[in-house]
């Protein structure tokens, strides 16, 4: 029986033109020029391969790979592509798509890639069969592809997702960094009556005070020096969906004064205009802070505080979370070989001792960094001790309380990091392969002055 394959592309042209030249390579094609045409053929039929453009008129190929997933099907994808599209592209790739081709399409690759594809489906039944008693237990993942954990703490947090979601109540993330905070905020968004409208993420600790009415209300051209265009602000840019304000804690007290204003009033002013723009606005806000803490010092106002404190979701620790760590472990293993193209089919016994003793202070982020790098210097099949970071094996030879060594270190590491970049913060981060906001919350935390 011949391959049937489904070729998504709002382009009609290139999609009949792309269904006559598969059909002469003898295979049974059908084509679909949106997102909802081709979940309506997924759900009449079965297709062996799915080629589908990643933008769409409704939707996306992300959504489609998404939709795949949770059907079962087991379909391979294959995502067309423009160069601006290349990292969204690899990206369906760490969720599962089979593999990318850019666009222009040159019939002999997207042939190749098919019966590659083709090929290794086929294969799929005699695996289950054969190896099916070694086959390891799937990981549940969310709609997002993000491992979600088994363990009593992970489930709760799941449930909180599930039953706040579907609300218009503000939520208030509180975790340490690396947790998983903007994936569930995310989350929650997916999940929500707003999934189809805009989520926009803001990073509070990168909005200077003097800039901030811009950022979040827009201005008019003109408005201040340095306005020599019109700006739409983060509010009428989430209209109608999720505003989404990361590491809120770190917002001055004149900023925390406009912000309340506006989710009171659901009205905002443009700087430089005279009339009022009515938004209508889901928060979600995030914070590694006590914020309870920070209105009792009077560094946060209280009335912010529990406009956006409709909802509190908990984020545990990594090391809270004991059941999890080697499921997250082999998560972030699968990852980081599609991403190196490597195989690496595991970690020695030792190591997984170490991960379910080490105590994780940068939680989910530094496991899936120390993977990925483990597993670009590995050369065995397996990820052993000589790989990994010498401070991870070093906790655990020393005995120390992990908070002082681990600060030690932290902190002596970014001061040098500094040192070498002359203080560029930018650069700084980059050298120690965090985000900025992480270092400007280090910098604070350390108390280093610049």
């Amino acid at each position: 029986m011949s391959a049937k394959i489904l070729v998504v592309d709002d382009d009609t042209a290139f999609c009949v033109m792309l269904k006559t030249f598969l059909q002469k390579k003898g295979f049974e094609v059908v084509n679909a020029f949106t997102g909802a045409a081709a979940k309506q053929a997924l759900d009449e039929g079965r297709f062996d391969v799915v080629l589908t453009d990643i933008r769409l008129p409704d939707s996306d190929g992300m959504q489609i790979l998404r939709f795949i997933r949770e059907k079962g099907l087991d379909a391979a994808v294959i995502l067309m592509t423009g160069y601006t599209d290349i990292k969204a592209a690899v990206n369906a790739m760490k969720l599962g798509a089979f593999d990318y081709v850019g666009k222009p399409i040159n019939p002999d690759e997207i042939l190749h890639l098919i019966n590659k594809a083709t090929a290794k489906t086929a294969e799929q039944p005699l695996k289950s069969a054969v190896k099916q008693d070694t086959v390891s237990p799937a990981l549940p993942l969310d709609n997002a592809g993000f491992v979600t954990g088994g363990s009593p703490v992970s489930v709760q947090l799941q449930q909180h997702i599930g039953l706040v979601a579907p609300t218009g109540m503000s939520v208030l993330i509180i975790g340490d960094s690396g947790t998983g905070k903007e994936h569930i905020a995310r989350s929650i968004h997916d999940k929500s009556k707003r999934a189809n409208k805009p989520y926009i993420p803001v990073d509070c600790g990168a909005i200077p005070k003097e800039l901030a009415s811009s950022e979040f209300f827009g201005h008019l051209k003109g408005s201040f020096t340095g306005a020599v265009n019109d700006k739409t602000g983060h509010f009428v840019a989430a209209n109608g969906g999720t505003l989404f304000l990361d590491e809120v804690g770190n917002l001055s007290y004149e900023v925390q004064v406009q912000l309340l204003r506006a989710l009171q009033e659901r009205k905002i002013k443009p700087v430089g205009s005279n009339h009022e723009v009515e938004v209508d606005i889901r928060v979600v806000a995030a914070t590694n802070e006590d914020l309870y803490e920070a209105v009792k010092r009077g560094d946060f106002r209280e009335d912010l505080y529990h406009r956006l404190n409709e909802f509190c979701i908990r984020v545990p620790k990594l090391s809270e979370r004991k059941d999890d760590i080697m499921r997250f472990a082999n998560h972030f293993l699968a990852l980081a070989n599609a991403e190196l193209e490597k195989n690496i089919r595991g970690f020695s016994a030792e190591v997984e001792d170490l991960f379910m003793t080490y105590s994780w202070p940068g939680n989910l982020r530094e496991m899936k960094n120390i993977i990925k790098r483990s597993v670009l210097l590995e050369q065995s099949g397996s990820i052993s001790l000589t790989v990994l970071p010498v401070e991870m094996r070093n906790e655990k030879e020393s005995g120390q309380p992990e908070i002082i060594y681990n600060k030690f270190t932290e902190e002596d590491a970014i001061k040098k990091a500094l040192e070498q970049t002359n203080y560029n913060k930018s650069k700084a981060a980059k050298l120690l392969d965090i985000d900025r906001k992480t270092l400007y919350n280090k910098l604070k935390l350390y108390n280093i002055d610049l």
